[in-house]
């Protein structure tokens, strides 16, 4: 489907005003400029903004699915109790990790994103929030392994999980 539109004659000034007003007819007429080439009027500043935030989102959510999947292999590991406990975590696993090779196929610069330990590291400090949190939604379970509410200090400081492991490690086959 083709969008159309009412030409505007904008000025860059004007282009900077649409920008908070109408964010869809910003972006028409921004790209409109860049198709005719008329360079001099395209709102750069918040174009290059809206570019960066483009590629901070798929960052953060190639994060979002390393923390999940760190969450639930660290509570399968540990927290684990009964052959009936666990299937919603590794369905929550896969599914992340599909995700991750779906953004991967679409970005695969991204791939040697993840497997950097400061992305290794900022995923699994998210998911030590998220160990927490569900903790505090179990708290008989807390009380039981750490006689309190955990802090962040109770989860290891470094991941404890390679990226292979992130993607592969399936700790339901070893049983």
């Amino acid at each position: 489907m083709r969008l159309t539109f009412k030409p505007m004659r904008q000025t860059t000034q004007s282009l900077k005003e649409l920008y908070e007003k109408d964010f869809y007819l910003w972006v028409l007429e921004n790209l409109k400029l860049l198709k005719n080439r008329e360079y001099d009027l395209v709102d750069w500043e918040n174009l290059l903004e809206e570019i960066e935030d483009m590629g901070q989102r798929h960052y953060d959510a190639m994060v979002s699915y390393m923390a999940v999947i760190m969450e639930h292999l660290y509570k399968w590991e540990n927290y684990r109790k009964s052959a009936y406990m666990g299937s919603g975590w590794k369905k929550s696993i896969i599914n992340a990790r599909t995700k991750m090779l779906k953004l991967f196929k679409g970005a695969p610069s991204l791939r040697a994103k993840a497997q950097e330990k400061e992305t290794l590291q900022r995923a699994w400090e998210d998911a030590v929030l998220d160990l927490m949190a569900w903790f505090k939604m179990n708290e008989q379970l807390a009380l039981r392994h750490f006689g309190r509410l955990p802090t962040e200090k109770d989860f290891p400081q470094e991941c404890p999980y390679t990226f292979q492991q992130i993607m592969e490690y399936e700790p339901w086959l070893e049983e």
